[in-house]
């Protein structure tokens, strides 16, 4: 077990300007766990309903991803979401927390030795816990959501505290350190005692943040946008898996970033599935051509 990630597992309705889809599999931990999966060997701490079959996690187990820290309780979380065509940000139209209100995460025996750990956007105080049943994780990445810098904020500063690298969008940064600009926000991030702190910006590629200065990785410029949904797990997901298996952080944004254009060309996880190594590499090597000057 190289990586445990730890997140929600979904069940969504999404419209966007290019077709609608209803009753697909999502959720945070679903997405980064998959990305991740080309990198390295995650597993999961999560929890789905009784609504959602045992069956329809099963192409996870084929990647290698163990499932053994997922519980099933009640009825499965529910995001009902839509998309203008500006494909940056989407319109909650419902949501049904279910079982993850009751979310107590426990962290299996077999995943508490494994030295990278990503908390995607879940509850601050799942994230402390799992973050104390591990033994002496060398690296712990955590995402988070506006959702939580509104409602948890006391609680959101304890478990950035507790972690090396911070990755959110650049509205919750300018949110949480109340201020319009993402260099100020950046830098007051890394005030926390982060190693890295990264700000996702969409189609427009993310910031790295680090003491030793700053890095501006691009999107990769997409032809065919149909959903953006899970883009920013998969994002996650990718940039820890690989830098698990590398330890190389620019790169990692990079194999991020091009992990998050094959998801938004496709509904859910459809994409994502269908792609080879082969497809990630050769995306990879346009994106460098893309910062050689």
């Amino acid at each position: 077990m190289d990586l445990v990630i730890v997140g929600s597992i979904g069940i969504d309705d999404i419209k966007t300007p290019f077709g609608e889809k209803k009753d697909i599999l999502g959720g945070s931990a679903v997405y980064a766990s998959y990305a991740a999966s080309f990198f390295a060997q995650p597993g999961m701490v999560s929890i789905k309903g009784t609504d959602l079959a045992d069956e329809e996690l099963e192409f996870l187990k084929k990647k290698e991803i163990s499932l053994e820290g997922i519980s099933t309780k009640g009825k499965n979380f529910r995001w009902s979401g839509s998309y203008e065509f500006d494909m940056n940000e989407a319109k909650t139209l419902k949501t049904e927390i279910n079982s993850l209100a009751d979310f107590d995460p426990t962290v299996p025996d077999s995943y508490k030795d494994a030295k990278y750990i990503f908390l995607a956007n879940t509850d601050p105080d799942v994230q402390i816990k799992v973050i104390e049943e591990m033994k002496n994780p060398e690296l712990i990445v955590l995402d988070t959501m506006n959702f939580w810098i509104e409602s948890k904020k006391e609680k959101l500063l304890e478990a950035i505290k507790k972690s090396h690298v911070l990755i959110f969008n650049e509205g919750e940064a300018k949110q949480l350190f109340d201020t319009p600009n993402l260099i100020k926000a950046g830098k007051e991030a890394l005030k926390l005692g982060l190693k890295a702190v990264i700000i996702k910006k969409g189609e427009h590629g993310s910031l790295l943040f680090e003491e030793k200065g700053l890095f501006n990785c691009p999107g990769y410029p997409l032809e065919e946008l149909k959903d953006p949904t899970g883009c920013g797990d998969t994002f996650g997901g990718a940039f820890i898996g690989y830098y698990a298996k590398a330890k190389d952080i620019r790169k990692a944004m990079v194999y991020g970033s091009v992990l998050a254009s094959f998801n938004a060309e496709d509904f859910g996880l459809n994409n994502l599935r269908k792609i080879t190594q082969k497809d990630i590499d050769e995306r990879f090597e346009e994106m460098k051509s893309l910062r050689s000057f």
